[in-house]
């Protein structure tokens, strides 16, 4: 019973989803609305990263654009998300309305891939922004897909020809742009201008304004505070869509070699917002899944990672970082592959056991920081935040205006 019902559910998407794409197809025959324009990011599971900082740009220089410009949403978090951000039209993702807008939309401010069977109209300019500088290997530059319900051939071919219909990618610094052009196959304007998600980092990195984000955030205005924000292991899947996430250390041991006024802050990737254990450690242990990850950096004294693109993002700040790579050659040579030399990269202490992480916390609570190490942090924020500047959210508004007006 429970098979025939999925059946029928799964065929009853299908119907759907073809009728959508049958009105979708007769909507885009028509000419654009010059003041639409929607955003979406991480295929609507959200409101943040770079569409969500580019959104705030264009309303504050064009306030009478917030009645035009929407966020696309998923429906399981719609209720959620127009609570918290009331200020924000919302559309459900694959709504009749979604589907007009989508169509007439004269502007797609996107940092994930649309799905292929969905036609855009050829007058309406998508703006790629992407969502992090690649360490790991992209696209067609993957030489094995280990994502569930993907061959390696054809999720290459899915990235070519998503890439083809983006007029515009950022790219957040000149080793970005070299990757993304192999990786996507990408052969139209690149925006050389940083990431606008970062912008925040320039404007907001003040001691008070440090002091009250930690404050809100964890309770204490002056708390040490170390981000541990790993990456997503593609092969250690539930089922299609949904991960595994198993904290890689003994909290126990971990607040051995802090400070006690230390407060770990944990990130796991939108991915895997899965059920964490943190029984016995409540009040020194915050789990932020769901706020702006820029905040996070902001009130983060140490950010503990392992091949995640929040090394570029945090390299801003020009703080103290930790590379907890446990499964190093493992993600390496068999699941992703990087684009550099990750050993002789990065720029902070490489820890492969619990053993190294301690001896490397143990430095930090020392000196505040990792001494060895502050002229390959300084060599690294020049490499891959050179192009930041605090204003890519306006310089892609810009490019918007422009196409707006066409």
């Amino acid at each position: 019973m429970t098979s025939l019902k999925a059946r029928f559910v799964k065929g009853l998407k299908l119907i759907i989803r073809y009728g959508l794409i049958v009105i979708n197809d007769g909507f885009i025959c028509f000419k654009p609305n010059p003041k639409l324009t929607i955003f979406e990011s991480f295929n609507g599971n959200d409101i943040n990263d770079n569409p969500a900082a580019i959104y705030r740009e264009l309303v504050t220089h064009h306030p009478e654009l917030r009645q035009t410009a929407y966020f696309s949403v998923k429906p399981r978090v719609y209720a959620e998300l127009r609570q918290r951000y009331p200020e924000i039209k919302l559309l459900r993702r694959f709504s009749l309305k979604w589907v007009w807008v989508m169509a007439h939309a004269k502007v797609w401010v996107f940092n994930s891939r649309m799905p292929q069977w969905w036609r855009k109209n050829r007058q309406t300019t998508y703006i790629q922004t992407w969502h992090g500088t690649p360490l790991k290997r992209l696209g067609v530059d993957i030489e094995h897909v280990a994502i569930p319900g993907n061959t390696t051939e054809d999720y290459g071919r899915q990235f070519i020809r998503e890439a083809a219909r983006w007029q515009y990618l950022i790219a957040p610094n000149a080793f970005s742009k070299k990757v993304f052009r192999s990786a996507f196959q990408f052969h139209n304007e690149f925006l050389p201008v940083g990431y606008p998600r970062n912008d925040v980092l320039y404007r907001d990195n003040q001691p008070a304004t440090v002091a009250q984000i930690k404050k809100k955030l964890v309770g204490s205005a002056t708390a040490t505070v170390i981000l541990y924000a790993p990456t997503w292991r593609d092969d250690d899947a539930i089922k299609a869509g949904r991960y595994h996430f198993k904290l890689p250390f003994d909290l126990g041991h971990f607040f051995e070699h802090v400070s006690a006024d230390t407060i770990l802050v944990l990130r796991p990737h939108y991915l895997v917002k899965d059920h964490i254990d943190i029984t016995g450690f409540e009040d020194r242990v915050k789990i932020l899944a769901d706020n702006d990850i820029a905040q996070l950096y902001l009130m983060a004294d140490l950010l503990i990672t392992d091949y995640s693109s929040v090394m570029f993002d945090y390299a801003n700040l020009e703080r103290p970082m930790l590379f907890y790579a446990y499964d190093l050659a493992h993600y390496r040579d068999e699941l992703r592959g990087f684009y550099f030399n990750y050993q002789a990269e990065i720029p902070g202490p490489l820890a492969t056991t619990e053993s190294d992480l301690h001896a490397a916390l143990d430095t930090f609570y020392q000196d505040r920081c990792f001494p060895a190490y502050r002229a390959a942090l300084m060599g690294f924020s020049q490499k891959y935040c050179g192009w930041e500047t605090g204003r890519a959210s306006a310089e892609v508004v810009k490019i918007m205006e422009q196409e707006m007006t066409k």
